[in-house]
């Protein structure tokens, strides 16, 4: 049993084309632009993030997808014991059942079988768990990476961001002074590390 591998794909294409600003008012003295000014280049209204980059240097997602892949691999673990120590039980029935008399034998099935019924149940609940807690975690990221962006945006005057994935992208060709993935990056850690400083020095010394 592992937990699903993460990737925000396509997923984070709607989540980043969500994060599009509304276009600002028109400057009434842009008639007035002097030359100079005209020269000036203009920020532009569209840029993109590379996924794959982001989910590698995010150290908030990082975090998460170590402690839920620990957490999956000792559940695994877990099973695994449960059911090591079933077949044993098992092949030990195998081996004594003919000694056994008929009422004896009946008990001992039935208490492998109730066994067996619960290890598929606890397998499957823990599956689901694990799947439970990924799906909220992941939308913890979501809202971050959204909220920040949609801030980015209000700041740099974009009009939209988009999400590029090698391999997997609508984006066949973007100039690459279109992409804010390290801003973006850069910009996601140094909130995290705030907001752990901030928890940290909430947390009440013991």
């Amino acid at each position: 049993m592992k937990v699903t591998k993460f990737v925000l794909g396509a997923s984070l294409v709607a989540l980043l084309a969500a994060c599009n600003n509304q276009s600002k008012q028109a400057d009434p003295q842009a008639a007035t632009t002097t030359s100079t000014e005209a020269e000036t280049p203009a920020t532009p209204a569209t840029v993109y993030v590379n996924s794959d980059s982001l989910l590698t240097n995010y150290e908030y997602f990082k975090e998460i997808r170590t402690r839920l892949q620990t957490k999956s691999q000792d559940a695994e673990k877990d099973l695994r014991r449960r059911a090591d120590a079933f077949q044993k039980d098992v092949a030990n029935y195998e081996q004594t059942a003919q000694g056994m008399t008929m009422q004896q034998r009946s008990t001992t099935e039935q208490r492998l079988a109730q066994r067996q019924q619960q290890l598929q149940a606890l397998s499957q609940q823990t599956g689901n768990e694990l799947a439970m807690e990924e799906s909220e975690e992941m939308k913890k990221i979501y809202d971050k990476v959204e909220a920040y962006l949609q801030n980015l945006s209000k700041e740099r005057g974009y009009k939209m961001v988009l999400t590029y994935q090698r391999g997997n992208s609508a984006i066949l060709y973007g100039d690459s002074t279109l992409d804010i993935t390290t801003d973006v990056v850069k910009g996601l850690n140094e909130q995290y590390a705030s907001e752990k400083a901030s928890a940290k020095k909430e947390t009440p010394k013991k």
